[in-house]
């Protein structure tokens, strides 16, 4: 069969069977307006839950300042090159140095974008005589990773502690004898549900197993622990997580990512992660943007004050309400409700156009049938008023949802 013939025939994937309706509404939206709380959608000003601008730096006029200075001086294309070859700079390696001390590793490698940096370390990482073992809701980047390898790879259930040991006990008798090595994968923060990884847990295992520890902490990078330098300071194991990958895309508001181990770890890194050899280097004003984000970060508490205070108030409310927001102890608010999936769009719909609230809405295949996910991301620029619009905003759909009220709204009126 020829490949586009196939192509086109093939509708029923897990997302592109719902491509025939909603574009530019329920896939691929359009926000515009500055970032903020409040943006336009199709005209209309909404309360917006779905950008990760969780220390609302994205608007911050230092950082704006910054920005504009950055591009006017070097503009996008500097340095040309990838870092090995003709890409380095100063300022590159002045921000992997203070991204080093916060989170308390000996060395860190910068990544131009953190989904294809993160693939690329574990593919550099291991070899076919390693056996990799990994949490089962790991990001799709991660599982992407894991898919470049060419040994053995375990999954273990979520947070499943118990399920974890049986699976190093099958990857400790597999490198029995051989050159063969583990490496562990989980996340700080799961940035669905919003649960932290068990990684004092984890850690504890290192008593009784040989491996070491690769965590993506994307969601806790700059929201959790004392500092904010994540869910291992959180928890108390920073010093055991061996390899700390974060992005600049949440609470830096930002592009580009980074990798954070021991001294050793990073030059191999340099010298072998084919993403970064390949591609070229992180453009000067992200990298100056991102020396200032950091900066605010590590100085200015009062971001991530007021982000726990939003977020707090946001759960807290939902709760009193009776929502089901799960296990979350992290910013990642999700509220799970039930019904089937043509009440989930109408439902979203009508969040949208009757209540003026924006969020992200996950439905099968990747929730149960007959359950829907509207994931809700706090962030410090959203306003005590906007949280109470979204509290009355959810009871009410709540309601309607409860009472069948969905059942006599026709579909057609909501493929829009």
């Amino acid at each position: 069969m020829d490949l586009f013939e196939k192509l086109e025939k093939n509708t029923s994937g897990p997302l592109r069977q719902y491509s025939s309706f909603g574009s530019e509404y329920y896939f691929f939206p359009k926000l515009e307006g500055e970032l903020g709380s409040r943006m336009m959608f199709q005209g209309k000003e909404r309360i917006v839950w779905s950008i990760n601008n969780y220390l609302g730096l994205a608007n911050h006029p230092e950082i704006r300042k910054v920005d504009e200075e950055a591009a006017a001086e070097w503009g996008l294309a500097y340095p040309m090159g990838s870092r090995m070859m003709s890409g380095n700079s100063d300022h590159h390696v002045q921000l992997e140095k203070e991204l080093s001390d916060f989170v308390s590793k000996e060395d860190t490698i910068l990544l131009n974008f953190g989904y294809q940096g993160i693939m690329s370390a574990i593919d550099a990482l291991v070899n076919r005589r390693d056996v990799i073992v990994y949490d089962s809701e790991s990001h799709a980047c991660i599982v992407d990773g894991v898919r470049l390898h060419q040994g053995k790879r375990f999954v273990f259930k979520h947070n499943d502690m118990e399920n974890l040991e049986r699976q190093l006990k099958r990857a400790t008798a597999l490198v029995k004898d051989t050159e063969g090595s583990i490496m562990v994968i989980s996340e700080g923060v799961f940035g669905m549900a919003g649960d932290q990884g068990k990684l004092r847990e984890i850690v504890d295992f290192k008593k009784d197993y040989e491996f070491r520890l690769l965590i993506d902490d994307a969601h806790g990078f700059g929201t959790l622990g004392e500092t904010g330098a994540g869910a291992g300071e959180e928890q108390g194991v920073q010093d055991e997580i061996d390899i700390y990958f974060s992005t600049f895309a949440k609470s830096m508001a930002s592009v580009g990512a980074f990798l954070s181990s021991k001294k050793f770890v990073i030059e191999h890194l340099r010298y072998s992660i084919r993403s970064q050899i390949y591609a070229k280097s992180l453009p000067m004003p992200l990298v100056i943007g991102n020396l200032k984000r950091l900066e605010l970060l590590r100085t200015d508490p009062s971001h991530k004050a007021k982000l726990w205070e939003n977020v707090n108030a946001l759960q807290d409310g939902l709760r009193k309400r009776g929502f089901d927001i799960g296990e979350t102890n992290s910013c990642v608010t999700p509220v799970y409700l039930k019904g089937e999936l043509e009440n989930s769009i109408k439902l979203i719909y009508d969040l949208r156009e009757n209540y003026n609230i924006f969020c992200s809405a996950v439905v099968y295949p990747v929730v149960p049938k007959g359950q829907m996910l509207l994931r809700l991301i706090p962030t410090a620029s959203h306003t005590m008023d906007d949280i109470n619009e979204t509290l009355e905003a959810f009871t009410a759909v709540s309601e309607k949802l409860k009472s069948g009220a969905y059942n006599n709204i026709s579909f057609d009126s909501v493929m829009v």
